[in-house]
């Protein structure tokens, strides 16, 4: 005759019904923690590509304004070939970097070299109107003559690095540009 065996079991302890619990909690606990990081870092594309939106219509501004040897106001912008060429003498020359920005809103500046040491905080339009949701942003441009870095150049006032930088929380992207001069081809 047949007989059950009685120590065999039949279910779960209780023992091992709460390690379960408590393996499974702590699995969905680290899920759940790493969805709410994906989630608040989400927003970080935009804010990243508008930063980078903002450097490059900087940047891009300044790399279109005129870089001669005189004032782009003086008469002889588009026929001096040295800054002792200029109406003014070397006083009138580009060859200078201002020691502030000498762009006013609306932004109207005359020359590359208007831009130093320029920022502005909030992000405003070329015309000085705030752009809304760009409140957050704050852009710098640094400008420095570095001609004396590329061999084929003889005077190191002719080249301008222009490096933009916009900052938004803990976004910051700097972009940087050169400018060569090329008078006295022409004046934009």
């Amino acid at each position: 005759m047949f007989t059950p065996n009685r120590t065999r079991q039949a279910g779960l302890s209780l023992i091992e019904l709460v390690m379960f619990i408590i393996i499974v909690g702590v699995a969905v606990a680290g899920v759940l923690s790493v969805m709410n990081i994906t989630t608040q870092h989400s927003a970080d594309p935009m804010v990243r590509k508008q930063a980078l939106a903002i450097a490059e219509a900087l940047l891009e501004e300044i790399e279109l304004q005129p870089f001669t040897y005189c004032f782009p106001t003086d008469p002889l912008a588009l026929t001096a070939s040295s800054a002792s060429g200029c109406t003014g003498g070397v006083g009138g020359s580009e060859d200078t970097l201002p020691a502030t920005a000498r762009v006013n809103s609306p932004r109207n500046a005359n020359n590359v070299s208007d831009y130093t040491n320029f920022s502005m905080s909030p992000i405003v339009d070329i015309t000085g109107s705030p752009i809304t949701g760009l409140g957050a942003y704050t852009a710098s441009v640094s400008i420095t003559q570095v001609g004396s870095s590329f061999p084929s150049v003889t005077n190191p006032n002719d080249v301008l690095k222009i490096d933009v930088r916009v900052v938004s929380g803990n976004t910051d992207i700097s972009l940087t540009g050169y400018r060569f001069r090329y008078a006295p081809n022409a004046v934009p």
